[in-house]
């Protein structure tokens, strides 16, 4: 069974992180839930979550990261040393590195992992892709960077990481059980 871990910093996007948090739970995944800002965290639009832990409190082997978007919520993750420093770790050790909406630019980009890769981000911000090749499309995969466009691709984007951390089969069978059809 894989492990990740998913960031929620106050002002993310509540359904870029709600609906990977559920489908990677319906797939099996064990998903720890990360508060950047503390274990009470709110998005924005007001709905607060209660992460399982705090980033001082994160320990163990992990074999994905994955960083809503939303504002302030990405830029909230990208000043956080230990967030940031995880990211690149997690990069450079060949692990699974997910960002959807802001946070492929604002995080990934400023992170430095995006070198010579191709992703996408909310559509506007584009042009502030430094190192990235970018695609127009909902989801990109490529090697272990997975990007996604924003809130109308989430249901994609989740179902990408699961194919990635358990296989297609998985993806399609929690597709399926979710009814749902891209």
């Amino acid at each position: 069974m894989s492990k990740a871990i998913i960031f929620l910093a106050q002002g993310f996007e509540e359904v870029e992180a709600t609906v990977p948090m559920d489908l990677l739970r319906r797939a099996g995944i064990e998903l720890t839930v990360v508060g950047i800002t503390g274990k009470e965290v709110s998005g924005s639009h007001a709905i607060t979550y209660i992460a399982d832990i705090t980033i001082d409190q994160l320990s163990g082997d992990f074999d994905a990261v994955i960083v809503p978007g939303g504002m302030p919520g990405a830029a909230n993750v990208a000043v956080n040393p230990k967030a940031m420093s995880l990211i690149q770790e997690f990069h450079g050790q060949n692990k699974l590195v997910a960002a959807i909406c802001a946070a492929p630019v604002v995080v990934l980009e400023k992170a430095g992992v995006l070198k010579q890769k191709k992703a996408v981000c909310f559509p506007g911000m584009e042009s502030q892709f430094v190192d990235a090749e970018f695609l127009d499309q909902k989801v990109v995969v490529d090697g272990n960077i997975i990007t996604s466009k924003g809130v109308g691709t989430a249901f994609d984007f989740s179902l990408a990481l699961i194919a990635y951390l358990e296989g297609d089969d998985k993806a399609s069978a929690v597709s399926k059980k979710i009814v749902y059809q891209s």
